[in-house]
């Protein structure tokens, strides 16, 4: 069946017939505070719906969708804003995997960012010793070669309707005539030291005396609009050839203190791939996510199985907060699919998966064993990973170390299309190197860290990190972009994901819980406090947890810290009716939009 798009017979080549149709109108819209929680209302809509984690990116796709555009489409719109007005998260400088659907089938997207064919399982090593984490950070080393955008065409030139030019024009248009500095950008800057440490940006995003924009400035990217427009007529080749990468290069080589080894044709030999999705049956729904080297949906999906496999020992939800015993659950069931994790996934091109299968990590008899082991008390730090299959190479589980960053789009056009797409410059302003493409103008684009999301340690006692560096891999991601259908009418229920570093996991599990089994709307679900462990300490979102709810997970083991824990939840799901019903996270200042 052909695309769902206008063709014409050219020879004996089909070249589809691009809607021209869609013209940006700049909006009125202040984003609302960013930072801390804000309840959102939910929104509704009959047809389509997008959201996103800005109001001017969500208002490009919804005008993008108006204009006849797809889901793609959308998402395309939607991300070049996002690298504009909220660049401490993603940007054309990171990564992005996308998961979409066509009505039919389900793709996944991998625009991953690469390792440089100069590294090294040394790369953050010095003396022997790994490198401090935020020093990693703050560096070239940390610079992977950047994927969003030629994943973007690539998905593009597959399924997009309206042409790739006029869907960058609302980034172009708002980093011309400017946009307003949001709470939230605002309140990143304050509170990051290393971005002063570049010259570029400091010059760009801090005043004269060393303060950061203030709320409502007008901040106009004239660097990043010309590179936009150069991306807008000569495509990703724009980005990966010619000067803007030799600036790009040239940058991450010449860092002060940590210079990287990214070369112009690590740049030009970069391809985005298609994957095949894992799509994982878990009772009435099935749940299609990212597989390696993404470990979100593995881990996400060994969570919810091991739950499924609990006795229920209380009501999940008591006053609308999580309680106890349930809480206990997740956090053993979290701790479990979190040793596997740290053993097994890696990059799919240089890691075997156990059993030669990913999805035997799933199997509900190795489930029915890991639940098991959860007990009354906890197993605090002391979670072993399993054996799901046998592997060819004995590999160690890789030390726990920091993730972070990212944001996350959901969308349904009015064809049943849908996309959820997380994506990422890993850590708030990434690298902290700021590119203008070589124009020499001010503002330009940041580049990612995304490198440090590899193991700093290559191997223990001799044995190999399956997410060890080695050139050309594709760092462990936790991003979980995920789709939901029903499993007796295959239709969509949902489309869902979250920032957050390694805790996106928890978040993406957490709502599809309370989404499936406890009746709540999106907006509801995507409210509720949250609570993770990376298979150590225990942390709750700070002031939303009654003072006996703590103290029965203490009791129960648990060493339990309050902290802010800022996900940045998108979701639409399908309502009985067939419309749709989309929440954006409290914790940020994204909103839905639709008709």
């Amino acid at each position: 069946m052909l695309p769902k798009r206008f063709l014409m017979l050219t020879g004996l080549m089909l070249v589809p017939l691009y809607s021209w149709g869609f013209s940006y109108e700049v909006p009125s819209i202040t984003p609302e505070v960013g930072s801390g929680f804000e309840e959102k209302p939910g929104w509704e809509a009959s047809t389509f719906a997008v959201a996103a984690a800005n109001p001017l990116a969500t208002d490009a796709g919804y005008q993008v969708l108006k204009a006849g555009g797809n889901a793609i489409d959308a998402a395309v719109a939607v991300q070049m804003v996002l690298a504009l007005v909220e660049p401490q998260s993603s940007g054309i400088g990171g990564g992005a995997f996308l998961m979409h659907y066509d009505g039919r089938d389900v793709q996944a997207y991998d625009g991953r960012e690469t390792a440089p064919a100069a590294a090294t399982g040394e790369l953050f090593t010095e003396n022997g010793e790994p490198l401090d984490f935020a020093d990693a950070v703050a560096s070239g080393l940390s610079v992977g070669v950047p994927g969003t955008v030629r994943m973007l065409e690539m998905a593009h030139a597959e399924h997009g309707l309206l042409s790739w030019k006029s869907l960058l024009m609302p980034a172009i248009t708002l980093a011309e005539e400017g946009f307003a500095v949001s709470q939230r950008l605002h309140t990143s800057l304050a509170n990051d030291t290393a971005l002063r440490e570049n010259a570029l940006a400091s010059d760009f995003y801090y005043t004269d005396d060393g303060n950061p924009l203030a709320v409502g400035d007008t901040l106009k990217n004239p660097a990043l609009a010309v590179i936009l427009r150069r991306i807008a007529e000569e495509g990703s080749l724009a980005l990966y050839e010619g000067d803007i990468a030799l600036d790009l290069v040239e940058r991450v080589q010449s860092h002060p203190v940590r210079p990287g080894e990214l070369s112009v044709d690590d740049l030009s030999g970069y391809a985005a791939l298609e994957r095949d999705p894992l799509c994982t049956p878990w009772q009435q729904w099935e749940v299609c996510g990212f597989p390696p080297p993404s470990s979100g949906h593995l881990t996400v999906m060994q969570i919810l199985g091991m739950l499924d496999q609990q006795p229920l020992l209380e009501a999940p939800l008591e006053n609308g907060v999580s309680s106890s015993g349930w809480l206990h659950q997740f956090l053993e069931a979290s701790r479990l699919a979190f040793a596997d994790r740290g053993r097994y996934i890696g990059d799919p091109d240089f890691v075997e998966a156990p059993g030669g299968d990913w999805t035997l990590m799933l199997a509900p008899e190795y489930l029915a064993k890991r639940s098991a082991l959860i007990g009354d008390k906890s197993m605090g730090g002391n979670a072993k990973p399993g054996n799901p299959g046998e592997l060819s190479v004995s590999l160690a589980s890789q030390p726990e170390q920091p993730e972070y960053g990212t944001s996350h789009i959901s969308i349904v056009d009015e064809e049943g299309n849908a996309v959820a797409m997380t994506t990422t410059i890993e850590q708030a302003f990434g690298s902290r190197i700021l590119a203008d493409g070589g124009t020499g103008l001010a503002g330009g684009y940041l580049l990612n860290n995304e490198l440090t999301d590899f193991s700093f340690v290559p191997e223990i006692d001799g044995e190999p990190v399956a997410n060890r560096v080695e050139p050309g891999k594709r760092p462990r991601s936790s991003m979980s972009p995920t789709l939901v259908f029903d499993q007796e009418s295959g239709e969509l229920v949902a489309s869902l994901g979250s920032p957050g570093g390694a805790a996106i996991i928890h978040y993406t599990a957490r709502t599809l819980l309370a989404m499936r089994d406890w009746g709540l709307n999106a907006q509801e679900a995507l409210s509720l406090p949250h609570a993770i462990t990376l298979g150590g300490d225990v942390f709750v979102e700070e002031g939303r947890f009654p003072d006996d709810t703590i103290e029965a997970l203490r009791e129960r083991g648990h060493s339990v810290s309050e902290r802010e824990l800022t996900s940045g939840l998108q979701a639409i799901m399908r309502l009985d009716d067939g419309s749709l019903y989309g929440g954006a996270d409290p914790r940020r200042e994204g909103i839905v939009m639709g008709d």
